[in-house]
C-alpha cells in the first residue's frame, strides 16, 4: 500500500541529498563536479520518453536557423519555446558570445524563432556550470510551449535497501525534492515495486492519487507512471526522475523535464543509447581517459590520485585534503586492470602541468597488485617520471607487487596505509 512513508522515504532522499552535497563540495574536504558517464542532451532524453509512449511536449531539433524556422512553422503551436541544447544547467540565465541573453526563449512568432536561432547556433553559451568561455551550441530544440496548472514530482530509482525499483513521488513538484524531504516529509510517498512481477495497476493509481491528480487526470497519470516504469526497465535505467510531472489547464498530464541515469554495465545491450553519448562538452583529457576504460575527474590541486573504485577515490581525495594537500584529480582504474591501462593512466597524469606528486592507492580485490606494480615501473622508466611517487598497495598478490617495486631501483616511496600515503604525498610537495 502506498502510504506516505515519510520517515523511510525522507531518509532515502536525505541520503541522496547528502551524497550529492558531498559531490558538490558542501563538505570542506573536496570539491568534485558530479558527472554522468553517459551524457544525453535534453532532446535525446525526451525522444526516448516519447518512443516509449510517455507524454512530452511536441518538439523538433534544428541545427540551422532555417531549420528552426521550418520546425516552428510545422509545430503550429500557440506559443513556442526555443532551447539551446547543451548539457550544462542554468541555460535560461546564460549569455551567448553573440550578445544574446538567455538560452531559453518564448515567442509566438516563428520568424522570431529564426532570428533567435541565428544568435544561438554556432555561438558559445556561458552559464554558471560551463567553462569560462562557454560551450558551443550546435543544436536547438523548438518545442510547443505548454502552460502548467499544477506541478508534482515523480521518480523511479533502484534502491539497494529494497533490492529493486522504488517509486518516489510528491504533490509538491517543480522544486528541490531534497528540501521537501527535510521540511515536509509527510509529502513524500514511496512504493516498492517487485521487479519480477512489475508495477501493478493499483500501485500506479495509488501513486497518482498521492500526487494529487483527480478525476480523469488520475487514470491518465497512472498510465503515464506505468509507461515510465516500462521505460525504466527497457533502457536499463538506474533512475528516471520527472520534475515537474505536471498537468495542463487543458487536462493533460505531461512530463515536462526529466533526468535519466543509466546502468553502465548494460552498455552491451543498449548500444543505440550509448552511441548517443555526447562527449563534446567533456574536457579532452576525460575523453582520452575513456578510450582506455579509465574514469577521470579533474580538480584544482597538485597531487594526482590514481585509484581503483570511485569510493576509494573520494576517500583518497578527502584524506589528502585533511592532511593539508589538494587533490589534482581522481583517476579510477576500475576492476579489470591491465598493464597498458596503468601506463596510459600515468601518461595522462604526467601530462597535467599542475601535478607535482602522484599518489597511487590500490586495494586489490579483483585487481592484481602485481599487474599494477609492473605497470607503474614500466611507466616510470618509459615516461621518465619527474615528480614524487607515493604508492600504497593492499590486497591480492601484494607481496609480489612490493617485491617488484622494491627491486625496480626507482625512486618510489612506499606507504603502509592510506594515512601514511597521504602524509608522504603532501610532504613531497611541501619540500619543493
Amino acid at each position: 500500500m502506498a502510504a506516505p512513508l515519510a520517515g523511510q522515504a525522507g531518509a532515502v532522499l536525505r541520503d541522496l541529498a547528502l551524497r550529492s552535497a558531498r559531490l558538490r563540495g558542501s563538505f570542506p574536504a573536496v570539491q568534485l563536479t558530479p558527472r554522468r558517464w553517459l551524457n544525453l542532451q535534453e532532446y535525446q532524453s525526451k525522444k526516448l520518453m516519447a518512443d516509449h509512449g510517455v507524454t512530452v511536449q511536441r518538439f523538433f531539433v534544428a541545427d540551422s536557423a532555417n531549420d528552426a524556422l521550418e520546425a516552428a512553422q510545422r509545430l503550429k503551436a500557440k506559443e513556442i519555446v526555443l532551447k539551446a541544447q547543451i548539457l550544462a544547467g542554468g541555460r535560461g540565465k546564460g549569455i551567448f558570445n553573440s550578445g544574446l541573453k538567455g538560452g531559453v526563449h518564448l515567442t509566438k512568432d516563428p520568424k522570431i524563432v529564426e532570428q533567435l536561432a541565428k544568435q544561438m547556433i554556432g555561438y558559445n553559451l556561458s552559464t554558471k556550470q560551463t567553462p569560462k568561455d562557454g560551450v558551443t551550441v550546435k543544436k536547438v530544440m523548438v518545442a510547443e510551449a505548454l502552460n502548467i496548472s499544477r506541478e508534482t514530482y515523480f521518480a523511479i530509482l533502484m534502491d539497494r535497501a529494497c533490492n529493486g525499483p522504488v517509486m518516489v513521488g510528491s504533490p509538491q513538484g517543480g522544486v528541490d525534492i531534497e528540501e521537501v524531504a527535510v521540511t515536509s516529509p509527510e509529502l513524500i510517498f514511496k512504493e516498492e515495486i517487485d521487479i519480477f512481477e512489475g508495477i501493478k495497476d493499483h500501485q500506479a493509481l495509488q501513486m497518482a492519487k498521492n500526487l494529487g491528480f483527480k478525476g480523469p487526470l488520475q487514470q491518465q497519470a497512472a498510465d503515464q507512471i506505468k509507461k515510465l516504469y516500462n521505460l525504466f526497465l527497457k533502457i536499463d535505467a538506474t533512475q528516471v526522475e520527472v520534475n515537474p510531472f505536471g498537468e495542463t489547464p487543458e487536462g493533460q498530464v505531461v512530463c515536462f523535464d526529466a533526468k535519466i541515469n543509466f546502468d553502465d554495465n548494460a552498455e552491451f545491450r543498449q548500444k543505440e543509447i550509448f552511441a548517443m553519448d555526447d562527449k563534446s562538452e567533456n574536457e579532452p583529457i576525460e575523453n582520452e581517459a575513456a578510450k582506455y576504460d579509465l574514469k577521470y575527474i579533474g580538480l584544482d590541486g597538485n597531487i594526482a590520485c590514481f585509484v581503483n573504485g570511485a569510493g576509494l577515490a573520494m576517500a583518497t581525495c578527502d584524506i589528502i585534503s585533511l592532511n593539508g594537500g589538494k587533490p589534482a584529480n581522481f583517476l579510477d582504474l576500475g576492476g579489470g586492470v591491465k598493464e597498458a591501462q596503468v601506463y596510459q593512466a600515468f601518461k595522462l597524469l604526467t601530462a597535467d602541468p599542475k601535478v607535482e606528486a602522484i599518489l597511487v592507492n590500490i586495494f586489490g580485490g579483483i585487481v592484481n597488485c602485481a599487474i599494477i606494480a609492473n605497470g607503474i615501473t614500466k611507466a616510470c622508466r618509459e615516461l621518465e617520471l619527474k615528480v614524487p611517487l607515493v604508492v600504497r598497495l593492499e590486497g591480492t598478490n601484494v607481496h609480489e607487487a612490493q617485491r617488484i617495486l622494491n627491486e625496480s631501483g626507482l625512486p618510489i616511496t612506499s606507504a603502509n596505509d592510506l594515512e601514511d600515503a597521504a602524509k608522504k604525498a603532501v610532504a613531497s610537495v611541501a619540500k619543493k
